[in-house]
């Protein structure tokens, strides 16, 4: 009988003794020297701060510069996604996008400034913050334009890094923003805060006041250690689950405000235009996605057999409920697993085993967070938008795979 592409249960690999793998992985077994060469040498001795191996040198942020002769500062480097694993990035493949280069900022000399509608302005030296009692939270920063590429009428042929790669997920610690706002003491009439940065570019957004006090953080620290300057040394600001440059970096500034300000920032960029003429604004919160990272473009599937498809989900309205995936272009969707703990606004780590039959399929995954928000189709998000808009892209992403294995970006 004719085997079909299909999810397989994990009783079935285990039935099967993934054998066919074993045949196509390794050769036969025969006698040899156990003893290696690496086992013959001495090896190197402590390093004052641990590096990855030279032999994972390919495995670095994409770098794309928007002006690299006018501001060779100015763009943005992806995280590889597609060559990582669960769901914690490393501090040097957090993506970065900057406006204006990356400052040099002394944190002995750098200094926080609340003001506006406060009872008092109050400024807060880096010392100053590392009394306070602190917070983590394990979360992502997506920046607005990810996945940006597929809004076109023909999906780039890059990595699935290059393409979703303004995504990354870290424990962040620090201290909880609303302590200094209840400290400054916040007029009755604020109803928002314009945030901003201390470097060349000055990146300010408005920000809603109620939720960023309840959620807002001041983060000093990177999955353990203190932030990078790429990622906002000494001083960055933390919104879980909201567009990626509400993080704002190398803050040294909040202001209270009775209203937003409409910003630079948030009016010539950052606002989605409709098919009726008007552009939406203060889309904040970053909507349900997914992706497929294994497989994905640049992958070979070398042949038919079993395979394990994996990939991330998040959603900045919560946790990710369920990951659903379609291994016939959307006619049939599996539940897959979602590898714990799964977080509210931060990446979920999907998988799925998979038995291919050789033949031309598509792959597509689709994610529902808590609060019920489930990914759009290409086709419906794109009724919604007029072309070439990047903003908010969270369709569902689809992978064809051809004959002989390579893997293709389509819409579908």
């Amino acid at each position: 009988m004719e085997k079909k592409s299909g999810p397989l249960h994990r009783r079935q690999i285990l039935q099967a003794g993934l054998a066919g793998v074993g045949a196509a992985a390794s050769n036969q077994v025969v006698a040899a020297d156990t003893v290696t060469a690496a086992m013959r040498t001495p090896g190197r001795p402590m390093s004052l701060y641990g590096m990855p191996s030279p032999h994972e040198a390919d495995v670095q942020r994409i770098i794309a510069a928007a002006y690299p002769e006018v501001s060779p500062g100015t763009g943005s480097s992806r995280t590889p996604l597609h060559l990582l694993d669960g769901t914690i990035t490393p501090a040097g493949l957090h993506f970065e996008r900057h406006h204006n280069g990356v400052p040099d900022i002394d944190a002995s000399t750098h200094r926080l400034l609340i003001h506006g509608l406060v009872t008092q302005a109050l400024e807060f030296s880096i010392d100053d913050l590392m009394r306070y009692p602190r917070t983590s939270r394990i979360a992502f920063i997506e920046c607005a334009g990810n996945s940006g590429g597929n809004g076109s009428a023909q999906p780039p042929q890059t990595s699935a890094g290059a393409i979703h790669g303004l995504l990354s997920c870290s424990e962040w610690t620090g201290v909880k923003l609303g302590f200094l706002l209840d400290e400054a003491g916040i007029d009755p009439h604020a109803t928002w805060m314009i945030a901003e940065g201390g470097d060349a570019s000055g990146l300010s957004r408005s920000i809603p006041l109620a939720q960023a006090r309840e959620e807002g953080i001041l983060a000093l620290f990177q999955n353990g250690e203190r932030l990078r300057p790429e990622q906002g040394y000494p001083l960055r600001l933390l919104m879980p689950g909201w567009e990626g440059n509400l993080n704002i970096k190398w803050l040294h500034r909040i202001k209270l405000t009775d209203g937003p300000v409409y910003a630079k920032d948030e009016t010539s960029k950052y606002t989605e235009l409709q098919p009726n003429g008007i552009a939406r604004q203060f889309d904040l919160i970053m909507g349900a996605k997914s992706v497929i990272l294994r497989p994905s473009v640049g992958m070979i599937v070398p042949s038919a057999g079993y395979y394990e498809i994996s990939g991330l989900a998040w959603s900045g309205h919560g946790r990710i409920a369920r990951v659903e995936i379609t291994m016939d272009g959307g006619q049939t969707w599996t539940n897959a697993e979602l590898t714990g703990p799964v977080l509210p606004q931060a990446t979920c780590r999907f998988r799925l085993p998979w038995e291919w039959d050789g033949k031309p399929t598509v792959l597509q995954s689709r994610a529902t967070d808590e609060k019920g928000n489930t990914q759009p189709t290409h086709a419906a998000l794109m009724a919604q938008r007029v072309s070439g808009q990047i903003y908010h892209y969270n369709a569902i992403q689809a992978w064809q795979i051809i004959a002989g294995g390579a893997v293709k970006n389509v819409h579908v």
